[in-house]
């Protein structure tokens, strides 16, 4: 079954910051069925840090199930924005995990990121806290 158009729901964790760190997202066909997840952890890191690779891992993911277009929501102002260009990405530890995105969203015909309320992006709130604590918070 190839997938043309997913649609990504991501979220990143941290316990401090930097801190214990894990990653969760949902990845959607265009009908809303849930055709893969991540929850993992992903070892000490900020949580800014662990927004980015929750995209990586989602967009790596959307990749592998052949997807050429894809539509992301996080609840992370900053990062969307530093992807969509209105911010400069300042922080050295930020800018490879930028340049990674970049590079995975050349690979897709369609690409947007647009970021959303806290309260709508619960799917992948909870699969981060799970990997992060073992259980959702």
């Amino acid at each position: 079954m190839k997938i043309e158009r997913v649609v990504i729901c991501a979220d990143g964790a941290s316990l401090g910051n930097p801190g214990l760190a894990a990653i969760g997202a949902t990845i959607k066909d265009e009908q809303g069925r849930l055709v893969a997840s991540i929850s993992q952890g992903i070892g000490r890191a900020t949580n800014n840090q662990a927004e980015y690779r929750a995209v990586i891992a989602a967009l790596e993911e959307a990749i592998k199930l052949g997807a050429t277009e894809a539509d992301i929501y996080l609840d992370s102002e900053l990062i969307v924005k530093q992807i969509n260009g209105k911010y400069r990405v300042k922080r050295p530890t930020l800018k490879p995990l930028y340049q990674q995105v970049k590079e995975l969203q050349s690979r897709f015909e369609s690409f947007t990121i647009a970021d959303i309320p806290r309260q709508q992006n619960k799917e992948a709130d909870k699969l981060a806290h799970i990997a992060l604590r073992g259980h959702p918070s």
